[in-house]
């Protein structure tokens, strides 16, 4: 035994001496539960009485030589490591300018658009994204049997409760909680059940509403050129097409000519020369009627557009999915 003692004291040494990186499997080998150190004691209770003393003496002093070995060993690669990340570290180099990120582009359209309407008198509203059937549906004059209800437009989330399909609930808890007149609007995530190149399931509106006395379609006209002119630009031409909202009457459908053929017609705008950018129209009697405002003393006109979709326009973008 003595022998091997020697034997293992040697490939130890051997081994160590040419070590360059990391010990664990070098420590595992020699001091581990299988290791070389477990071995010899094993094999101790087969010596002679006579020989175990001198034997155990060896094995000891063996695998004190291999703790001591490993330790000056592993503080020596430490400070040779340690050495070399400072002789590569030169001070004397300019500092690397920090790179700092931008808003996304979704969040710099949002916060552009709601700064157009605050400046001309809307104030921002929110509201939760998971609504009531009567919120989302009932109180808009959507009725049981209309089709946004279908459960291939609309997350149903338990029993009466559905994801908000739009931003215009907020309207109504606002109609509820404020007396007229009042202008608002209001930004934020809505679900449907859509996905391909210009849908995705979630997705960003921003409704408006805007409840006085004597407000007419012109003032919504006005509202709106002033708004897409400031997003597109001053010579940004707009029409208005006759449409059908349950919530609005009169309805339309909002285009403006496409920035990017300049109304000559391309792939983007269907060679048509026109882009299809808002709904809009006046509130209906019924809708005033759900949160008590006096339809002959009170109309008001609403809207609501994607974010998504000004996004795409202005950066360029033909898939929605690389916003997400």
């Amino acid at each position: 035994m003595i022998d091997t003692i020697e034997k293992h004291r040697r490939e130890f040494d051997s081994r160590i001496q040419s070590a360059s990186e990391p010990l664990k499997q070098l420590r595992i080998d020699f001091l581990g539960k299988k290791g070389c150190v477990q071995t010899l004691m094993k094999g101790l209770r087969e010596a002679a009485p006579e020989e175990k003393r001198q034997l155990g003496k060896l094995i000891n002093d063996f695998k004190r030589h291999v703790e001591t070995k490993l330790e000056e060993k592993e503080a020596g690669l430490d400070k040779s490591s340690q050495s070399s990340k400072n002789a590569t570290f030169d001070t004397s180099l300019p500092g690397r300018k920090e790179i700092t990120g931008t808003l996304h582009p979704i969040t710099q359209v949002m916060e552009e658009i709601t700064t157009i309407f605050m400046s001309l008198g809307f104030q921002i509203k929110e509201g939760p994204e998971i609504e009531t059937d009567y919120y989302n549906f009932e109180a808009l004059n959507i009725p049981k049997d209309h089709p946004a209800r279908d459960m291939q437009d609309t997350f149903y989330v338990e029993g009466e409760t559905v994801l908000r399909t739009h931003t215009s609930p907020v309207q109504i808890h606002a109609m509820e909680n404020s007396e007229p007149p009042l202008r608002v609007i209001a930004p934020g995530k809505v679900y449907r059940c859509d996905s391909d190149i210009s849908h995705t399931p979630m997705f960003h509106q921003i409704e408006g509403l805007m409840i006085d006395k004597n407000v007419s379609f012109s003032h919504l006209k006005g509202i709106m050129n002033i708004f897409l002119q400031e997003v597109f630009g001053k010579d940004t031409q707009v029409r208005f097409r006759p449409s059908f909202f349950p919530f609005t009457c009169p309805s339309a459908e909002v285009d403006i000519q496409c920035v990017i053929c300049g109304g000559d017609g391309c792939r983007v705008c269907s060679q048509t020369g026109w882009l299809e950018i808002l709904g809009c129209g006046m509130v209906d009697p019924a809708v005033l009627n759900f949160v008590k405002y006096d339809p002959e003393e009170w109309t008001g006109f609403a809207f609501g557009l994607g974010i998504e979709r000004i996004s795409m326009l202005k950066y360029g973008i033909n898939d929605i999915r690389l916003f997400f």
